[in-house]
């Protein structure tokens, strides 16, 4: 395959420093290298011994620590790590440039499959929950239980209310959404996801959206931003 079919990825050197990702009160972040992409996953201490494991996927322009609270209420209930996919977070993008739902889905049966931790709890939001769905359809063996909250698919009876949500599932949507709100800063862009994504954005604490904020605003600081995106 020729160098021109790849989209250009700066080499890790040439990145910019950007602030370090948030790591809330009794959570862990590590590094794992796989094959073509480098994965930050974010870890609680269980509870006790013994608990079945839970792996959870965040959304598109999410990250691992959209799961934090969720992580701290279920300690007691399973052993529950958070995966930032290639490009999100504080995973730097994947090599080949491809952040498809199926390069997606393979990068976290590459974790799983690594890690040894399967069958697993597996959990996805939005985007996470097509990646789920992908991975619980091509591996099952990885999969315990399948949780999917708004996910980006399509509904046998669709509500209005999930309309824009799964517009975004529809190829070249995403990218049409991200051309229009490019000129958006950090809060506008939380304040149109939380909009979209809570039936009452006032349950969202002032802590907690403070925190996707500032997370927003390192994000937007990386040269790869759009292109995960898109």
């Amino acid at each position: 395959m020729s160098s021109t079919e790849l989209p250009f990825v700066p080499p890790a050197t040439v990145l910019p420093k950007v602030a370090p990702v948030r790591v809330g009160e009794g959570e862990r972040i590590r590094s794992v290298g796989l094959p073509g992409i480098t994965l930050t996953v974010r870890s609680r201490p269980p509870a006790r011994e013994g608990l079945p494991p839970a792996l959870y996927v965040h959304g598109l322009g999410g990250s691992s620590q959209n799961w934090s609270a969720l992580m701290e209420q279920l300690e007691g209930d399973v052993d529950g790590e958070a995966v930032d996919l290639p490009g999100f977070g504080d995973s730097p993008p994947p090599d080949d440039g491809n952040y498809s739902i199926t390069a997606h889905a393979r990068a976290v049966i590459r974790f799983l499959d690594a890690s040894g931790r399967g069958p697993v709890h597996l959990f996805g939001n939005s985007l996470g929950g097509a990646v789920s769905t992908r991975v619980a359809a091509v591996r099952p063996d990885l999969v315990r239980t399948l949780t999917l909250v708004s996910p980006a698919l399509p509904e046998i009876r669709v509500q209005r209310t999930a309309v824009p949500t799964g517009l975004l599932a529809v190829p070249g949507v995403a990218g049409l959404f991200t051309r229009y709100s490019k000129g958006w800063t950090a809060e506008q862009r939380v304040r149109g996801v939380t909009a979209l994504c809570y039936g009452d954005p006032g349950r969202v604490t002032p802590e907690g959206f403070r925190y996707a904020v500032e997370e927003m605003e390192r994000r937007l600081q990386l040269p790869y931003f759009w292109d995960a995106m898109t």
